[in-house]
């Protein structure tokens, strides 16, 4: 068994596309997951399983569909991996308020060709550190007025993530390895 953090994209924002923690927990262990739990309610699950990286996020993703009727991005990292990217922090010296600093988890490492292409911030832009599937965001006003926050990744990138500020980061690692 293998102890994993897996990442919903854009559940319970706003009105749409809710799902209850304790729903979401049962099917989950419904579906043969054990030792779920529930980080706040915006989709953060600590789990284990034998299944693959790549096998336990389409069976999530298939499982939101069934059981909650949309479709959601998953994406997936072992405890020791969450932990690791945690323990990077390549904006330590940079990053000041943990609620503004943001890990965006990519499902994949984004072609090397668009990394190569990315823009550089401009003075008060904000910063950010590409490492590996991982993309560190240093957003100090915020996401809405910090112009590195209002990027379209998705694009530069070519993949689609999921964010969680840094709080949230060191609240999963606490719970993936404790």
């Amino acid at each position: 068994m293998t102890r994993f953090v897996v990442l919903l994209r854009g559940i319970n924002v706003g009105r749409s596309r809710r799902i209850g923690m304790g729903p979401l927990r049962e099917a989950l262990t419904a579906a043969g997951c054990t030792g779920v739990r529930t980080h706040l309610q915006s989709g953060n699950v600590v789990l284990d399983t034998d299944r693959t990286e790549t096998d336990l996020a389409a069976d999530v993703t298939a499982l939101v569909q069934q059981a909650f009727g949309f479709d959601v991005p998953v994406v997936v990292r072992t405890g020791p991996e969450l932990a690791a990217v945690a323990a990077a922090d390549p904006l330590a010296g940079t990053a000041t308020d943990p609620a503004r600093y943001l890990v965006t988890f990519l499902p994949t490492v984004p072609d090397p060709t668009l990394v190569a292409e990315l823009p550089e911030p401009g003075p008060g832009d904000g910063a950010y550190r590409l490492v590996g599937r991982e993309l560190y965001l240093w957003l100090p006003d915020g996401v809405l007025q910090t112009p590195v926050g209002s990027w379209r990744w998705d694009r530069l990138l070519g993949v689609t993530g999921t964010a969680r500020n840094w709080n949230t980061v060191r609240a999963l690692v606490d719970l993936a390895t404790g």
